[in-house]
C-alpha cells in the first residue's frame, strides 16, 4: 500500500503573520522552528573586519604565488639607474608604486575639497 504524500492532511498549519519573529511555543512543529528571528545579528564593524582581514590574506597569497612563478631576472632601467629585479617582484613593485600616487592625489583632493568647505562654512556663519 503506498499513500501519496499530497492525499495526507497537513497536521501543520502555517503560523499567522503577527507570530513571525515571536519565539516558538514549545510544542511547535518543525517549519515553525524554521522561522528567522527579528533579533538575528546584523552585519557589524568586527564581522566587516573578519572579512577584510579574509579578502587581504587571499590577495596575498595570489600575491605570493605570483611572484613564485615569476622568478626570471629582469633589468629595470630608470631615470640612468639599472638593477635587476625578478619580473614579478618588479610588477609588484610597480603596482605598489602606482597605488602609492594613487592616494598621494586623492589625499590632495580631499585637502582641497576640506579647505573649500571650511571657506564655505565661515562665509555662511
Amino acid at each position: 500500500m503506498t499513500s501519496d504524500p499530497a492525499d495526507r492532511p497537513s497536521s501543520a498549519t502555517p503560523p499567522p503573520e503577527s507570530a513571525i519573529g515571536t519565539p516558538p511555543e514549545p510544542t511547535a512543529t518543525p517549519t515553525e522552528y524554521l522561522l528567522k528571528p527579528e533579533s538575528a545579528v546584523k552585519f557589524t564593524r568586527a564581522a566587516a573586519l573578519w572579512s577584510a582581514l579574509i579578502t587581504g590574506f587571499v590577495i596575498l597569497i595570489v600575491l605570493l604565488v605570483f611572484i613564485m612563478q615569476n622568478t626570471d631576472s629582469a633589468t629595470v632601467h630608470f631615470f640612468g639607474l639599472d638593477w635587476n629585479l625578478p619580473v614579478g617582484v618588479a610588477l609588484l613593485l610597480a603596482a605598489v608604486c602606482g597605488g602609492l600616487l594613487t592616494v598621494a592625489v586623492g589625499t590632495a583632493r580631499i585637502v582641497q575639497l576640506r579647505r573649500a568647505a571650511k571657506k564655505n562654512f565661515k562665509a555662511m556663519g
